[in-house]
């Protein structure tokens, strides 16, 4: 109430215009200016949230609630140490089974295109000023490098995982993550470099990623819930894992190929570069649509049941069908129609067995 309406035109307006600030009891506020410089995009984990001590009010408890002091409460780490946390998250992220590439392949990428990322910087940062850098003027330091954002959008747009849990990886916020996704998949789009989606699996926690790349046992970090992983035994698919990866493998590319030539027709022409910003929200992966399509073939289940072991609508499910039937059709690949069709989700998964609803690494 104290400053509503009043503009707040510099630092010591702010400051006392807070300290004019009395509590019911008529205590007064402390305010103090930090001059300290802090790097942004900084995300609290949830566990950091989890370990305050804050207790809700009766009253309206989401809202209204108090902190007491962190004194015995975990301290949130410091600079460095988050620094060392986001270090050893990237390096985790160069496993070339997420990245499609091999170390010297994602070096040669990164270094391919460092200087238009440098010149792109630049442009932004010259539109930001409204002309060219005062020689006083400080440059803020990024939490990630041009290299870091090279590797953040390979990873994405591999599909190995949504921005948030890369956001958490590294401690930041998703919405920080996004815009060096978005600059970095424009400059891939202008070169004509495509980065070819993963037929690993898709990780929605960032747990279970760490836990996937480390070789740590998955099933502790596995949801409670059967994961997608479960629709790839070999007695929905009638063939072996190592089948069904080399069949996903053949035909991931080609499916990208001919979805992009019917974005091409519908759009009558080459997409513009960063389009829809950049970034996309996929409801199924490309790995995903082929697997529901191979047990589309293999009559395993009607398409209702399909819908709701993917986590999809209906309609979703079938496009995706729809997409990927014509690239078996071209291949002469035959799917043999399973024995048993199952009539519901659950008789399905039944059907597999316990073991089939853990992580298939």
């Amino acid at each position: 109430m104290n400053w509503r309406g009043r503009p707040l035109t510099s630092h010591e307006v702010v400051l006392n215009t807070i300290a004019a600030t009395t509590t019911r009891s008529g205590l007064r506020v402390d305010a103090a200016l930090d001059e300290g410089s802090y790097p942004t995009g900084i995300a609290v984990s949830r566990e950091q949230i989890q370990a305050l001590p804050i207790t809700a009010h009766d009253q309206h408890g989401r809202w209204n609630y108090s902190i007491a002091p962190t004194g015995t409460a975990a301290p949130a780490p410091r600079a460095n140490e988050r620094a060392k946390a986001r270090a050893g998250a990237l390096q985790m992220l160069t496993d070339p089974r997420l990245t499609g590439m091999s170390a010297d392949e994602l070096n040669a990428l990164q270094a391919q295109l460092a200087p238009a990322q440098a010149a792109a910087a630049e442009q932004h940062r010259y539109v930001l000023r409204k002309g060219r850098r005062v020689a006083t003027t400080g440059r803020s330091r990024p939490l990630l490098s041009d290299a870091d954002e090279v590797l953040l959008t390979v990873i994405y747009l591999r599909q190995v995982c949504p921005q948030k849990v890369l956001g958490d990886l590294l401690g930041m916020n998703p919405v920080t993550v996004g815009p060096g996704i978005k600059a970095t998949r424009k400059l891939l789009d202008e070169r004509k470099i495509s980065i070819t989606p993963t037929v690993v699996r898709y990780f929605t926690r960032a747990e279970d990623l760490r836990a996937w790349v480390t070789g740590n046992n998955p099933a502790e970090h596995a949801p409670a819930t059967p994961t997608r992983q479960a629709l790839t035994d070999p007695t929905l698919t009638g063939m072996s894992h190592e089948a069904l990866h080399a069949l996903l493998e053949e035909l991931i590319v080609p499916y990208a190929a001919a979805i992009e030539e019917r974005r091409h027709r519908q759009r009558g022409g080459n997409q513009h570069p960063g389009t829809r910003g950049g970034v996309f929200r996929q409801k199924i992966t490309d790995g995903d649509r082929i697997l529901a399509t191979i047990l589309y073939r293999r009559r395993i289940c009607g398409l209702d049941a399909l819908a709701e072991l993917f986590g999809v609508c209906k309609s979703t499910l079938w496009n995706a069908i729809r997409d990927v039937l014509p690239i078996l059709d071209d291949r002469h690949i035959d799917i043999t129609p399973a024995r048993h069709r199952h009539p519901t989700a659950a008789d399905l998964l039944a059907s597999v067995g316990a073991d089939s609803h853990q992580v298939i690494s």
